[in-house]
């Protein structure tokens, strides 16, 4: 896809496809649905294997992710917790997640992910989120076998 033909709102690396706004409420109602069974007591886990879109931003799609089903799963637990604490594991961090709560106080957000372009040691929140945010990016090569220095 030429970028003449992509729409400014959308990476490259995220293709426009037919049903795209289908495949998106998909993927987001089931993590929103996950969270309000969690809400109303009704399953102790649970887990939507199809979402996972943590690199969304509120106005702009990225890396394959269109809408992030991840805060808005976070907003539905708000509804009935006072505080959620959000653990991302992954080779990228998840930006569109830290942006979304990045000055609140009720979501706390914790990174371990491989050093990139985003997700600083340094960046821990801002105003009443100031540190309730947490990256810890790890170099290449950090295995098992690593030992500590």
């Amino acid at each position: 896809m030429s970028s003449s033909s992509n729409p400014s709102h959308v990476d490259l690396d995220g293709p426009v496809f037919h049903n795209l706004f289908d495949y998106c409420r998909a993927y987001a109602g089931g993590t929103i649905s996950a969270a309000a069974k969690l809400n109303r007591q009704e399953a102790d886990i649970a887990i939507n294997w199809a979402g996972g879109m943590q690199n969304a931003k509120k106005d702009k799609a990225s890396d394959f992710g269109y809408a992030n089903d991840v805060v808005l799963g976070i907003l539905e637990l708000l509804k009935t917790f006072k505080r959620v604490l959000y653990v991302d594991i992954g080779f990228r961090h998840g930006d569109g997640v830290e942006e979304a709560f990045k000055d609140t106080d009720r979501v706390m957000t914790v990174y371990f992910h491989k050093i990139g372009d985003s997700g600083d040691i340094s960046d821990f929140g801002e105003g009443r989120g100031q540190y309730y945010s947490l990256n810890a990016p790890l170099k290449d090569g950090l295995d098992q076998g690593s030992k500590n220095p």
